[in-house]
């Protein structure tokens, strides 16, 4: 029985942080790839919605997590954790919820050994064979196919977000109408916001700057 694990979302500055798990026997992994299941990047938004039951179908179980903003703040500013560490807690949840022999886990970290050992430790089974790489999701379909319910799911909840509070685009620091939707709109509704990041951080800086220029003005008028 064999899990793949990744994640959707780890670098915008809007909405929630997706990770998703499959356990699969090791037999079924021709049926994924006949699927057409691969890296989630590699598909486009309507062939993700497309392949998103059939992956529940074909899997023998699955778990998503959603972590909102608010957790991956804490973990940012936390002493203990780190964003690599709260992905390799909920990992953790996801492996021992799902109880596989071998589980491969897409690393988000550059240093996949101390990523493997730091997970390890959370885990309810010692023995089992755990791998931790880089570009997990386009080498094994597994993978693939956890990166497909990761991003199906967060691709929603965006939407949710963009039906409430208007077009803030996909969320990514780099994109123009999510640099404009920010602006205008990061004090008002905080709560869709990452304000550990820097992008959010920046708007806070330039209002205690200029309400420290205007009170300086003040004081010297007085």
């Amino acid at each position: 029985m064999l899990c793949g694990i990744d994640e959707a979302g780890r670098g915008p500055v809007i909405g929630p942080l997706t990770i998703a798990g499959v356990l699969v026997d090791e037999k079924d992994l021709p049926k994924l790839k006949s699927l057409g299941v691969k890296d989630s990047k590699l598909l486009t938004r309507q062939q993700r919605e497309d392949l998103f039951e059939k992956i529940k179908k074909t899997v023998n179980k699955y778990k998503i997590i959603i972590v909102q903003p608010a957790e991956i703040d804490d973990a940012v500013n936390s002493d203990e954790l780190n964003l690599n560490w709260l992905e390799a807690h909920k990992a953790a949840e996801i492996i021992n919820a799902l109880k596989p022999e071998k589980t491969i886990v897409d690393s988000p970290s550059n240093n996949c050994n101390a990523y493997r050992r730091y997970l390890l430790n959370l885990l309810h089974d010692k023995k089992i064979e755990l791998i931790c790489m880089h570009k997990a999701d386009v080498k094994h379909v597994e993978v693939g196919a956890a990166s497909i319910l990761a991003k199906v799911v967060r691709d929603r909840e965006m939407d949710k977000i963009q039906q409430q509070y208007g077009n803030c685009g996909p969320g990514y620091p780099s994109n123009e109408t999510t640099q404009e939707f920010l602006a205008e709109n990061w004090e008002k509704f905080p709560e869709i916001f990452r304000k550990s990041w820097s992008s959010y951080q920046n708007h806070v800086k330039k209002k205690h700057q200029k309400q420290l220029g205007d009170f300086e003005e003040y004081a010297q008028k007085k």
